[in-house]
């Protein structure tokens, strides 16, 4: 028996879907940022991360393509707005890449108790000195920071 057939639907769609970057943010999956949902039946959900998130059709046309290559193409995919998604879906993994790549990922359960947060780490030096240079960045998920320490400017991802 081969190992994809030893893995469930739900895991073998999870395996092939974490390897689907995000076409905004390509350091992190579309699992990783907590896009992928669940899997219901034959039914895979997703949720964007904003309603108006540029990228959609673009996830769910790569999402698509994965899956149909991965011999699921009778796999639907459904996209969901309820509940919203929220950074606190990013796993500890997708954090730690996001940091990696240069973008302050937001911590753990900060969507769940402030929009805005006050004290932002800067993902080069680790410095809390930094200020928000603007509250719209290179992405809508995203704002630019400047840490005063080392001098570099950031992104950081929204917390919501």
């Amino acid at each position: 028996m081969s190992a994809a057939a030893e893995l469930s639907l739900k895991d073998r769609i999870f395996e092939i879907l974490s390897q689907v970057p995000d076409p905004e943010i390509p350091c992190v999956s579309v699992v990783d940022l907590g896009i992928v949902r669940e899997v219901r039946g034959q039914t895979l959900v997703i949720t964007p991360t904003y309603t108006g998130c540029p990228a959609t059709i673009t996830i769910e046309q790569d999402i698509r393509a994965a899956l149909d290559r991965g011999g699921l193409s009778d796999i639907r995919i459904e996209t969901t707005l309820s509940p919203p998604w929220t950074t606190d879906w990013i796993s500890d993994e997708g954090r730690e890449r996001l940091r990696a790549y240069g973008i302050a990922p937001p911590p753990k359960g900060a969507g769940k108790h402030s929009v805005r947060e006050t004290t932002v780490e800067c993902p080069r030096c680790g410095s809390i000195h930094t200020q928000e240079i603007s509250r719209f960045g290179s992405t809508p998920c995203k704002s630019l920071h400047r840490c005063l320490d080392c001098r570099e400017p950031f992104d950081r991802f929204k917390c919501h």
